[in-house]
């Protein structure tokens, strides 16, 4: 499917929607899953839905489908820090697990990993680039700390522009 932020290829398996890519992977079939997460992808970058309401069924370990099921309770138009998200899934001290986790998410927008940023504020990363990351957090009208792109901050060893 197009969308304002490129081509976007879904995977389903069983009646689930499995991954989520950014990029043109080939044509869909023809089904009404593609066709239901197609029309609310298309309202979601319209402004008009909030939440999605499909049959999802991401890969990975427990652990990773903990964080996972925790980002799908970040409300829209909200963040989080990751180290906020490890206090959630109940492993306070595991921050850097959560952002591992956070990043091998397979269906982002669907699961809402963008909505996860820096401690300080400041968006951190993002499997499929930052610029991505802003675009969809602007789009939900999120409070974002605006940083001039010529200051570097440096906060224990961590640069962020």
């Amino acid at each position: 499917m197009h969308s304002p932020l490129g081509p976007l290829t879904l995977f389903a398996e069983d009646g689930f929607l499995i991954a989520l890519v950014y990029g043109d992977y080939g044509d869909y079939d023809d089904l009404p899953l593609f066709r239901q997460a197609v029309r609310q992808l298309e309202e979601y970058f319209a402004g008009q839905r909030q939440t999605f309401s499909l049959p999802l069924r991401p890969e990975g370990t427990a652990f990773q489908r903990r964080v996972w099921q925790s980002l799908c309770e970040i409300p829209y138009g909200k963040t989080i820090s990751y180290r906020d998200l490890a206090v959630r899934v109940g492993s306070p001290r595991a921050f850097q697990a959560v952002g591992q986790a956070n990043g091998r998410n397979p269906l982002p927008i669907l699961i809402p990993c963008h909505r996860v940023i820096a401690a300080d504020g400041t968006l951190g990363g993002y499997s499929s680039g930052v610029e991505r990351k802003n675009f969809l957090l602007r789009l939900e009208g999120a409070a974002l700390m605006e940083i001039p792109s010529s200051r570097r901050m440096r906060k224990r060893g961590v640069r962020a522009w």
